[in-house]
């Protein structure tokens, strides 16, 4: 028996009061830390119901996501709100038990500790100043004398011992009843909460169980097969991006080359999108190249910088010009030229793909109903309209008529007899199978000189032997042109303009059948006497012709830069003296109008003519404008030149 009666004086009442004493010291400690765990239990709980309610509208939060790639996610969103109304019913349970938890766990424990061990506590300290009050009668009374008393004293005295002992009797009673009835509160006070916290959870998974086996046994196997389904389309996946991956690590490395051979260029595209570099001029001489997004959009070039929202435009493509370039500092160039003269100079490994893309936008094509069918067709068109230069040789055995071979060949089919004076048949105009020259490879001197070694024999160029040196050259006349060479092909006759359209029909559709986009920039300088093509960089001469032997010349009717004309040369290879007439087309690109090229040709052979009537020639004179040297005012050379010939500034090419 672990109680204790009145001799509190004795040592053994003194020693078992401490051992009650330690006991309600071990049992205050252990209180606080277990009041510390099941509050800490009860905060998990309601954390638990505020996370549970955060997650039911996070649930619902999903079908108003703006999510790119969220097209079919419909069972999904159906899914998730299933979801979101489960947890949230979980969430009242959850609240629910939070509050059992106060009411039967938290709240027995904190009454245990506040009113018990505080009770004890309180005790204590009363007992222990009753103790001192005894003790100090006590001193009072053993200092009394014994050889002269004092009766009022000694009585007084005797009156405070006893008032002492009796309430220290007193304290100690009330100290150890709650001592002694302490042990029995902390049998009760530990096993209460621990009651209260298992029937609150054994009523939550009571119900949770009523509402989840109940409710939703369907539901979640249902969801279990589309998780697994989603799986095994995942697992697939995965799979077939692990073949693609071995597929590429067992690849040569010269597949990741970029000078590797290129993909066939698709000529039907009118719409592209892909990153180009730009090249932008940041000083008087310094340029700079920025790597941006462009894509087209109807007849319009866009770009979007990085961090922009949207694109904005940068060039209308209507009626320009697209054809590759050199640069310096960059591979894969190409330019584009506006009809109003802006320029832009791009760079991508997918340039031939671009060059098409944009001229068939050039065209408008897009404004027809079908635009992927018109390019389809332009495109049969122009591979039908030329003939590769290997089967050349093979086209005289095939040819539907071979008396064509030579202009001016007579009909031998009865029904051509009957042609009417309609527009002439391209193979009227053009031997089928004629090759194209793309390129001027040499000086025309040197070129004569080469003719002239071995014998006499055509020149594919169609020059004469007669010098058109600019030494030689005092005309009235000296124009300069910033031209580029697109090409040059025999034709049947020098006499109608029909010949060079066709001629720079065939040379156009065959630089893009053969993604022949380069072309070099010369100047064609326009004399009273001649046209010499001119290197702007060595001042050589390339090629020169007299004007009496231009034959035809014309600017085209819709691209009104491109402009050719037609050479008559003689063909000795008949072994004929006079030698047979032969003639040539060559095709220019300009960077004016074509017009005014052929205006000044034209001029060219008026002043010719009025040479040979000295009163015509004055009368010419009298109605054009002359500059201080003397020479005919037609308008600014357009590369920079004096009039008489100067050095030219240089340009870039705009082709």
């Amino acid at each position: 028996d672990k109680r204790f009666c009145v001799s509190f004086s004795s040592l053994q009442t003194r020693s078992l009061l401490s051992v009650f004493e330690e006991d309600a010291g071990t049992l205050t400690d252990y209180t606080n830390q277990l009041l510390q765990s099941m509050q800490r239990v009860y905060g998990a709980q309601s954390e638990m119901g505020l996370a549970t309610e955060q997650l039911s509208r996070q649930l619902l939060e999903y079908e108003k996501q703006n999510f790119a790639l969220g097209k079919g996610d419909e069972e999904v969103i159906s899914t998730l709100q299933q979801f979101a109304k489960t947890v949230g019913e979980l969430n009242t349970l959850h609240s629910e038990l939070a509050t059992q938890m106060a009411d039967r766990m938290i709240f027995p424990m904190i009454q245990f500790r506040e009113k018990d061990l505080t009770e004890i506590s309180t005790l204590r300290e009363i007992f222990g100043i009753a103790s001192d009050e005894h003790e100090a009668a006590m001193v009072k009374y053993s200092r009394l004398p014994k050889k002269k008393e004092n009766e009022k004293v000694k009585a007084e005295l005797v009156g405070e011992v006893a008032y002492s002992r009796r309430k220290q009797h007193q304290a100690s009673m009330q100290y150890y009843c709650a001592l002694n009835a302490l042990q029995y509160r902390k049998r009760v006070a530990m096993l209460e909460p621990m009651l209260g916290y298992t029937q609150a959870q054994i009523n939550f998974y009571k119900k949770g169980i009523d509402l989840v086996s109940k409710k939703m046994d369907s539901f979640l196997g249902s969801v279990s097969s589309m998780t697994q389904n989603i799986q095994a389309q995942l697992d697939s996946e995965a799979e077939a991006m692990r073949m693609t991956q071995r597929e590429l690590l067992s690849m040569e490395d010269t597949v990741y080359m970029p000078d590797r051979d290129p993909a066939p260029v698709n000529r039907t595209l009118i719409q592209k999108a892909g990153y180009l570099n730009i090249r932008n001029k940041t000083g008087l001489v310094t340029t700079a190249w920025d790597r941006l997004y462009f894509f087209t959009q109807g007849g319009n070039l866009m770009c979007q910088p990085r961090g922009a929202v949207a694109g904005g435009m940068v060039l209308d493509l209507d009626n320009s010009s697209v054809m590759a370039v050199e640069c310096e500092d960059r591979r894969y160039c190409f330019q584009i030229t506006s009809p109003n003269g802006k320029t832009l100079i791009l760079s991508s490994v997918s340039h031939l793909q671009w060059i098409c893309t944009l001229n068939n936008i050039s065209r408008q094509i897009y404004l027809t109903d079908n635009p992927e069918a018109v390019a389809i067709r332009l495109n049969q068109t122009a591979i039908q309209a030329v003939t590769p230069i290997t089967s050349f040789e093979k086209r005289g055995e095939g040819s539907p008529n071979p008396d064509r071979a030579k202009p001016g060949g007579m009909q031998s089919s009865s029904g051509a007899s009957q042609k009417t004076s309609s527009a002439p048949e391209p193979e009227d105009l053009i031997v089928p199978g004629t090759p194209i020259q793309f390129d001027i490879m040499l000086p025309a001197s040197e070129f004569q000189d080469q003719n002239r070694v071995g014998g006499r024999r055509t020149n594919p160029f169609g020059e004469t032997d007669d010098d058109c040196s600019p030494e030689s050259d005092d005309s009235l006349l000296q124009q300069v042109f910033a031209v580029r060479f697109l090409g040059s092909m025999a034709v049947r006759s020098g006499q109608t303009q029909e010949v060079i359209y066709e001629a720079m029909r065939q040379v156009l559709a065959a630089r893009a059948i053969h993604n022949i986009f380069r072309t070099t920039e010369s100047h064609l300088m326009v004399t009273s006497s001649c046209l010499r093509l001119i290197d702007p960089q060595t001042q050589v001469t390339r090629i020169g012709f007299q004007l009496q032997e231009v034959t035809q010349f014309v600017a085209h009717q819709e691209n009104g830069r491109l402009m050719g004309f037609v050479v008559e040369g003689r063909d000795w290879s008949e072994d004929d003296e006079e030698g047979e007439p032969s003639f040539s087309a060559f095709v220019f690109e300009s960077n004016t109008e074509g017009d005014k090229i052929c205006y000044t040709i034209s001029l060219g052979k008026d002043i010719m003519e009025a040479k040979k009537d000295p009163e015509a020639l004055v009368q010419l004179l009298k109605n054009m404008p002359l500059t201080n040297e003397g020479k005919f005012l037609l308008l600014d050379n357009e590369t920079g030149n004096t009039a008489n010939g100067g050095a030219p500034d240089e340009e870039e090419s705009e082709a």
